[in-house]
């Protein structure tokens, strides 16, 4: 079974790999037969004869990274796989650098105007679910649950500086000093945390340990009894000999009673809400035939699959039925209106139009 550790390493190998031969982004390539060759494609050529570039946020590469493993092993075409997070992407993407780009939060107004300014149609593909988990330190032992407006004490813009021990979140909590850690704020996961516990995107205090690694960040809680971090569920899941999970209470019994911990089956449902979301590929239409048509198929008809091995919540068959057809028919543009992260909305019926 591949771990995100795996997929970790990968990455690294990568990065290390681009930035000695390159001096650039990060990119790993794979391959059915071998090393892709560097004079087949023109700088900037998105689509040369026989490879895919892709780019795009650090939470979808492990579930890329595997779908295109097992791809290589069908097919000849060379596949290049960078991680510039989710903006970064964008903004390959929509500059016509990349065919294909991975996102853990929907396309945004400033990159919907990018990408038409370039010509550039996209076709929006959900490939999996992600679960936000809070965690604390496992010595942390007065936190058993928090509440939205809690999350929101500590994290809103206005608390840096200023909500710094535990005793200011909830009365009884020990007089001890809040440290916090999360995903830089170039991250798609920074971005969608923000928007469901603050209220806006990209609004948060500023007086936090960030890190795009978030092993780095499971170490920084697992080492720290006074430490309370944010990141991808498939982080926690790997790590829970670690860390303490934090059940979340959104004050909304719709979503069932009292405080959610995440979970395979509450992030599959909607029950773990605020803080569950969908993750995606953003494809580009003009050169989605040939060999990227057949990745992208691969992807959707395998991706439920591997997205399960790397840690994540795959599609129900129901969901991945009408994400089939939106690729089949090439249909553009957001169900999420272009305008970012949405909270708490059920993906089956965007796409099916409910």
């Amino acid at each position: 079974m591949r771990t995100l550790q795996d997929s970790k390493t990968t990455l690294c190998s990568a990065l290390t790999l681009a930035l000695a031969l390159a001096g650039s982004a990060c990119s790993s390539q794979r391959n059915g037969g071998g090393e892709a060759g560097e004079g087949k494609a023109g700088e900037g050529d998105a689509q040369a004869p026989g490879i895919i570039k892709i780019d795009g946020s650090s939470t979808v590469y492990p579930i890329t990274e595997a779908v295109a493993e097992d791809f290589g092993e069908k097919s000849e075409a060379n596949i290049t796989i960078g991680v510039s997070g989710t903006g970064g992407g964008f903004k390959k993407f929509c500059a016509g650098e990349t065919v294909l780009t991975g996102a853990s939060r929907p396309i945004k107004p400033s990159e919907v105007e990018l990408c038409q300014k370039n010509g550039i149609e996209y076709i929006e593909l959900p490939v999996a679910y992600d679960g936000l988990a809070v965690v604390v330190n496992p010595q942390n032992d007065w936190v058993d649950k928090l509440t939205v407006d809690e999350l929101k004490t500590i994290w809103a813009p206005e608390s840096q500086e200023k909500v710094t021990k535990w005793s200011q979140v909830r009365a009884g909590w020990p007089d001890e000093e809040l440290h916090l850690m999360g995903p830089g704020v170039d991250s798609g996961t920074y971005d969608y945390f923000t928007k469901a516990i603050v209220g806006k995107e990209h609004a948060s205090r500023g007086d936090f340990t960030s890190s795009e690694d978030d092993n780095v960040l499971v170490q920084g809680v697992s080492g720290d009894k006074l430490g309370l971090a944010f990141f991808g569920f498939a982080y926690y899941a790997e790590n829970q000999d670690k860390l303490k999970i934090v059940p979340i209470d959104d004050g909304d019994e719709s979503n069932g009673a009292g405080a959610i911990a995440p979970s395979v089956e509450s992030v599959g449902d909607g029950t773990y809400q605020p803080l569950s979301r969908p993750i995606f590929i953003y494809v580009d239409k003009a050169k989605s035939a040939g060999d990227v048509e057949a990745f992208v198929n691969f992807y959707i008809g395998e991706g439920a699959k591997l997205a399960g091995e790397v840690g994540y919540i795959p599609l129900p068959e129901s969901v991945l039925s009408l994400v089939q057809k939106r690729f089949k028919d090439r249909v553009t543009g957001s169900v999420f209106g272009g305008e970012g992260s949405k909270v708490g909305v059920s993906v089956e019926s965007l796409l099916s139009g409910g």
